[in-house]
């Protein structure tokens, strides 16, 4: 698959998610074999005002190749503005989001709202891709509500603007993540396009991930939630697809060696701290089904260092 003319490896992205996508997890992803990554989504307003919690947001590193910075915003100056000096660094591709169904975003007529706004969309897109001199990409989803579906417009018209692949997440901002994705939508998208749809929503296992891309035609397949806690899904869905080879699930020795690995990590980037904090959730998911996660899940919350997590973790797993 190619993005303008950027070569990806494999078709399996990692879907860009808030709180969780950052720099550290990027990585476990990359050595599992995913082949396209996105940052957390960064607004392009903060950016411009200097908010200083951005800086994190936007770094990149020189193992992640390719990987695309994902901003969000509705003005159509703004975004063109940041866009641009965002493509001056070391990504490779900015991204922008149109699906994101958080109140608190939709509120201010960004994320997934735009599905709603075709006119601005075009004036967004056609300045990006004007002024940036990397490829830009869109997330999109298949449409605001239940019966006001959007997708395929707002796809031809980011084709016309020049933009270089699409993301379609097949659920409307009402369902938020609920429900089940239409994967219809996907391949109507895929139809009404000649550049690059990746296809998004219930890709939970390699034999997913298949189906998605026989059904929909879709060129490559983003896994959001499915990764959180499982970096290793992304090198069973790559020697699935490439020849029906099935990983076995890890063992619980591995993953509690990935808890770690990742654990320092993200306190050699974060500091222990909030790295460890943050490393709470990652252990919840990463746990999940295992025996005795329960009570693992309920102690996780009570660590505040290193020397604690790791008891923790060599305790119960």
């Amino acid at each position: 698959m190619k993005i303008g003319s950027i070569e990806i490896e494999n078709n399996i992205a990692l879907g860009p998610m808030a709180g969780v996508t950052d720099l550290p997890f990027r990585l476990l992803c990359k050595e599992q074999g995913c082949g396209l990554l996105y940052t957390e989504m960064v607004s392009a307003k903060a950016i411009l005002y200097k908010n200083k919690n951005t800086n994190i947001l936007l770094e990149v590193n020189e193992s992640e190749h390719p990987v695309a910075v994902q901003l969000f915003g509705s003005d159509p100056d703004i975004m063109a503005e940041i866009g641009t000096q965002v493509a001056e660094g070391p990504c490779d591709f900015i991204d922008v989001n149109m699906g994101c169904p958080v109140p608190k975003i939709v509120n201010n007529h960004e994320g997934s709202y735009l599905m709603t706004q075709p006119k601005l969309v075009e004036e967004i897109l056609t300045r990006m891709v004007k002024q940036i001199k990397k490829p830009v990409t869109i997330k999109i989803r298949k449409g605001f509500q239940k019966n006001d579906v959007q997708a395929v417009e707002i796809a031809r018209i980011a084709e016309y603007c020049g933009v270089a692949a699409i993301t379609v997440h097949g659920r409307t901002r009402e369902q938020y993540y609920s429900g089940k994705a239409d994967w219809d939508i996907i391949r109507a998208v895929k139809k009404a396009v000649n550049i690059p749809v990746i296809g998004n929503g219930d890709v939970f296992s390699a034999q997913d991930a298949k189906q998605m891309k026989e059904y929909t035609g879709c060129d490559g397949i983003m896994i959001g939630r499915a990764a959180r806690g499982n970096p290793w899904i992304f090198s069973q869905v790559n020697a699935y697809l490439k020849d029906g080879t099935i990983i076995k699930k890890p063992s619980a020795e591995e993953i509690k060696k990935m808890i770690l690995k990742h654990a320092q990590m993200l306190i050699a980037y974060k500091g222990e701290y909030t790295g460890v904090r943050e490393m709470r959730k990652h252990i919840a998911w990463y746990t999940q089904g295992l025996p005795h996660s329960a009570e693992l899940r309920r102690r996780c919350n009570e660590i505040v260092s290193w020397e604690s997590l790791e008891c923790l973790i060599q305790e119960k797993l």
